[in-house]
């Protein structure tokens, strides 16, 4: 049996659709996914708990899917079954984010569930190779995407960002905390003619069952925001949701979305 832990955002609705059979959908307290019913609501300081209870559910694996901010956990709250869990959870909410996932997916499996990625339970998130747009990138953009993976793989290193934009070889802005439309945000007022790529890629040795970089409809509408003039995403690392509407989107604005190998 599959659970879902399900975020906010379009995501979570999106798995469930590709899927033949309802997962159990749970969720973290404060943040109940958009449109779906959750079946289960849990706090944090219940997570041992909350991991027993599946278990007794004949749950034998998991899917981390949609947005989650870390809380502040309530010492006062916490159960008995996730004592034991502490240092693990404190050594997680100081990590990045790659490093805090991985300190989760370890205590999922090291109960005995296996933890699976959104896109191998609904592979049909993952946009195929190529230009899937009217318009078609440059030389000069293709060669701004090769800039921008290594200034991800850069970041990479310390466990920041997913996300860049490049022109002509320059970094225009880099994603941080904050996440990618604030940054997309930070160039509505760029003082240039415009152009330009949004780069997005996973970090190179993230652990990619939960928090792959996606894209969507808002994307588009900010890459536009941005004056910039096309997305190029890595093929198999990036999620397009409402993948239809995002490629209308762009089709009507003269964007591109191409979807490129994998850098080596």
């Amino acid at each position: 049996m599959l659970a879902l832990i399900a975020g906010t955002g379009a995501l979570p609705g999106e798995v469930v659709d590709c899927l033949s059979e309802r997962p159990l959908i749970c969720a973290m307290e404060g943040f109940a996914p958009d449109s779906l019913s959750t079946d289960i609501v849990f706090p944090l300081e219940h997570l041992g708990s909350f991991i027993a209870d599946l278990k007794a559910r004949s749950v034998t694996e998991i899917c981390m899917a949609g947005a989650v901010r870390r809380p502040a956990i309530d010492p006062a709250r916490i159960d008995a079954a996730t004592m034991p869990l502490v240092p693990v959870l404190q050594q997680a909410m100081m990590s990045g984010d790659d490093g805090a996932l991985r300190a989760v997916i370890g205590l999922f499996e090291d109960s005995g569930l296996t933890v699976r990625a959104a896109h191998q339970i609904a592979p049909a998130l993952l946009p195929p190779l190529g230009c899937l747009t009217e318009a078609q990138p440059s030389e000069v953009d293709l060669s701004d995407a090769d800039r921008a993976a290594s200034i991800l793989r850069a970041m990479g290193a310390a466990d920041i960002g997913q996300a860049c934009a490049v022109l002509k070889g320059q970094a225009l802005a880099v994603e941080s905390i904050f996440g990618t439309d604030w940054m997309l945000q930070s160039l509505t007022q760029r003082p240039d003619a415009g152009g330009g790529i949004l780069f997005k890629a996973p970090k190179p040795d993230q652990d990619r069952r939960a928090d792959l970089p996606t894209i969507g409809p808002g994307t588009v509408s900010s890459a536009v925001a941005a004056g910039l003039a096309g997305i190029i995403v890595e093929k198999g690392g990036v999620i397009v949701l409402q993948r239809d509407r995002v490629i209308d989107e762009c089709n009507r604005l003269g964007l591109f979305l191409h979807v490129r190998e994998r850098a080596s």
